[in-house]
């Protein structure tokens, strides 16, 4: 089976390469993105987690992400974002010259009243989000944080379009003028049973699952009036401080030169190769419809082998919230009461173990304006004018 996949990859690639211009003619066309939609987990949320929790009773003693020093650097107060600042969503707005991306469940329950349905997208991520629905997770045994899963996002922008426009052509000149961000999702589904230590290959059999999940979706968003869409791929695991902690061994060679964890990261590989097929597929679909994938893996991976030649000081076994010595870990966690962050995050890549610092964020978007990390290439150079 697995020679299968292999041969099924590399023709789905020399199609790539056959049909090279055709596609290439198709994608790298000039839009004005006037607005983001996005959708995706704990790696893009601006807020759904803060607004999302609101109902619940002492919510900021069980989410840590609704307290300080979440937020701390750029917004100086917690957003619900899972960083010290901003994400690679934000710095994508603020390179396209528009407002940061307004979190859906917070215009939704009124809580935000300054959206302007025609002007502003929506971001419908939240923090634990799946690809999968978590009844996938609870039939196997396996703890899936919350339902807030793909096709729930969907729904909700699919419930958000008679807001948009009461003319079709209107709603199609709106959808067609925004970039859609599809991810990156798909991380938790994998998350979640590493966590409860499941085998690679046991893992390696939800791949065509969530990719089946995620491919559904650009579909029903071209289907909509979808024209741009930039799909990120999973980042190197290998490299994530808790993975670190948590499969830390004596066997050097289970290490690579950067000191991340191999078998992890061929994983992300695989998954992200899988992923890149399979956008090639829809591609061909869809031949004036622009399909961007978002090497999120190789543009992070620049930072975690030279890390000095980005300014990052601080090794990855190293989070700055909690400074927590990864032999002796700890039931506390960033954003429980007296956990004190590190003094300089720009420092360091690790925030609180999961997620990465806006310094490192940043540093990866930058890779994916300026290349070579996104194909085709992600073009958002255009001037903005304030009308439709």
């Amino acid at each position: 089976m697995a020679w299968f996949l292999r041969v099924w990859i590399f023709l789905l690639l020399l199609l790539e390469e056959v049909a090279g211009g055709f596609i290439s003619s198709s994608s790298s066309s000039r839009r004005c993105y006037k607005r983001v939609y996005s959708f995706g987990d704990s790696l893009a949320d601006t807020g759904n987690t803060l607004y999302g929790s609101s109902t619940l009773p002492q919510a900021s003693e069980i989410i840590p992400s609704l307290n300080l020093p979440y937020g701390e650097t750029y917004f100086h107060h917690p957003t619900g974002r899972w960083s010290d600042g901003r994400l690679i969503i934000d710095f994508i707005a603020e390179q396209m010259g528009i407002p940061l991306v307004k979190p859906y469940l917070g215009i939704k329950s009124g809580k935000i009243k300054d959206w302007n349905p025609t002007m502003e997208g929506v971001n419908f991520a939240v923090g634990g989000a799946t690809a999968l629905d978590s009844s996938f997770f609870i039939d196997k045994g396996i703890f899936a944080s919350n339902n807030y899963t793909l096709s729930v996002q969907l729904d909700w922008f699919m419930n958000l379009l008679p807001s948009l426009s009461n003319s079709s052509s209107g709603l199609k000149e709106i959808l067609g003028s925004s970039l859609f961000l599809v991810g990156e999702i798909g991380g938790n589904d994998f998350n979640h049973p590493l966590k409860e230590h499941k085998s690679i290959k046991e893992i390696r059999k939800y791949v065509p699952l969530v990719i089946n999940e995620i491919s559904s979706a650009i579909n029903k968003l071209i289907e909509v009036g979808a024209q741009t869409l930039v799909v990120p791929g999973n980042f190197p695991i290998g490299c994530n401080f808790k993975y670190l902690t948590m499969f830390q061994t004596s066997n050097k060679s289970e290490y690579d030169e950067a000191g991340c964890l191999k078998s992890l990261n061929k994983f992300a590989q695989y998954y992200n190769d899988m992923l890149y097929a399979e956008l090639n597929r829809l591609r061909l679909l869809h031949p004036t419809t622009t399909i961007i994938y978002a090497d999120y893996y190789n543009s992070a991976l620049r930072l975690y082998r030279s890390p000095t030649q980005f300014g990052i000081t601080e090794p990855i076994s190293s989070a700055c919230c909690p400074l927590t010595d990864v032999n002796n870990p700890t039931d506390l966690h960033c954003g429980s009461p007296g956990v004190i962050a590190c003094v300089d995050p720009s420092q360091y890549i690790p925030w609180d173990g999961w997620h990465l610092t806006e310094a490192a964020y940043k540093l990866i978007a930058q890779g994916l304006f300026n290349g070579p990390f996104t194909n085709p290439k992600l073009d958002l150079s255009c001037v903005h004018n304030s009308e439709i």
